[in-house]
């Protein structure tokens, strides 16, 4: 085989590379939260996902994850966006886009239908979930999820997927997620003013599991909490399905602001003690060891020993923690985490907060980063990016229902077709 031969082969090899690049979609995720824009850029395919670009940017115009200033925030949002184009190398329009703050609310509801001894189809599957939805809300709040947890063919519990069976009765469980109006449209204007197309709006802490969870601990029983800048997200798995969801309105920005106050000192040089010198349990710290603190004006910075700032950032953060405590209690659900806690979001590089958290939880806790990707994994490797690589990785599973749904629907019109020919 001579030189051009070979040359030739290697030509088709290089191209039939090019073309499998090629075959990957292009999902993008967007976080954009209180203290930070993060914009993720993922090339998906059927077994994998490669992160090929990420851009970030400070969050100027949200307070508690709702938007409070569109202007900016659109600014921010193009900040983000545009360095995530320069890194992945091309032009983005259509994002999955992350909503947190206590405005949402999360419940269970049910819903039934007959099927009369016949095979459940996937209309039907469609149908018992429209039933489950059918629920009074706040005229102000809207549906974003409606997630299944199980269904029930007659006696049957527990099923997953009920096609094929025969039954007299199909009933589901489902998660329905709802969100404040205002804040949705403010989020949807946002985008579209920065040149953005929203595919899905995402619960936070949804999108966050997609990223840090293995099926093995949704199966046995997990808590993930996703702890930003300005809220406190949870969600609940076990039996391999989300069983609980909540928002609480206390987050990062609350230590920090409490360091503001507690040591008179400007909320970013509050920021900057937090991250170099902050720690979740005040008893590891040398009490002697001092910082120095700068304070307004011309004045020269006090020096403050490191445990009077641990000490204000524990109390804050023992707060925080307790009152997801009580909310799993309440919940019913404490008991069946037999998983444990995952901790994620930026608060989660707090050092120490695992310690704390399983001292207050009783549980095995672990900080969760994102996982089971590619490309450009060094530079999402934190907490910090599990919500826009998990935005990704939830674009990438909407994507495979929605190609699966429209097959079911093209199956149905060729039997109604074959009926009325």
């Amino acid at each position: 085989m001579d030189e051009i031969e070979l040359k030739a082969i290697g030509g088709v090899e290089l191209e039939r590379d090019e073309k499998e690049r090629e075959a990957g979609d292009l999902v993008v995720g967007l976080d954009i939260g209180t203290t930070k824009i993060c914009c993720v850029v993922g090339e998906v395919f059927e077994s994998s996902v490669d992160i090929i670009g990420i851009g970030t940017a400070p969050s100027v115009g949200l307070k508690k994850g709702v938007v409070v200033n569109i202007e900016s925030t659109v600014k921010s949002i193009r900040q983000a966006v545009k360095q995530a184009e320069e890194s992945a190398g091309c032009d983005l329009r259509t994002v999955y886009v992350g909503i947190a703050g206590n405005h949402i609310k999360g419940f269970n509801s049910p819903g039934i239908i007959a099927i009369n001894g016949r095979e459940i189809k996937q209309s039907d599957v469609e149908d018992v979930i429209v039933a489950a939805r059918t629920v009074k809300i706040s005229e102000n709040q809207q549906i974003i999820h409606v997630l299944p947890q199980e269904y029930m063919v007659d006696d049957h519990t527990g099923i997953q997927n009920p096609i094929g069976m025969t039954g007299v009765r199909l009933v589901t469980n489902v998660h329905i997620v709802t969100a404040d109006m205002g804040a949705v449209h403010n989020l949807y204007t946002c985008c579209n003013k920065a040149g953005l197309e929203v595919a899905d709006m995402v619960l936070e802490s949804i999108a966050s599991a997609h990223a840090t969870l293995s099926p093995d601990e949704m199966e046995l029983g997990v808590a993930l909490l996703d702890i930003g800048g300005g809220t406190t997200d949870l969600a609940v798995f076990c039996d391999g399905t989300i069983r609980h969801t909540c928002e609480i309105g206390l987050g990062g920005h609350n230590l920090t602001n409490d360091l503001s106050v507690g040591l008179r000192t400007p909320l970013q040089d509050a920021e900057r003690l937090k991250e170099d010198f902050g720690c979740a349990i005040s008893s590891l710290i040398k009490p002697n060891h001092v910082v120095d603190v700068p304070t307004v004006g011309d004045r020269e910075p006090r020096k403050v020993t490191q445990k009077v700032l641990v000490d204000i950032v524990q109390a804050r953060m023992v707060e925080i923690l307790e009152m997801v405590n009580q909310n799993l209690i309440n919940c019913g659900l404490k008991n069946k985490i037999n998983g444990g806690i995952v901790i994620t979001g930026g608060t989660a590089l707090l050092a120490n907060l695992a310690d704390l958290a399983e001292q207050i939880f009783d549980l095995p806790v672990r900080i969760g980063y994102p996982a089971q990707i590619g490309g450009k994994v060094n530079e999402v490797n934190t907490p910090r990016c599990t919500t826009g690589v998990g935005l990704v990785m939830y674009g990438r599973q909407h994507q495979v229902d929605k190609r699966y749904s429209d097959s079911s629907m093209v199956g149905r019109m060729k039997d109604w077709l074959r009926k009325i020919m």
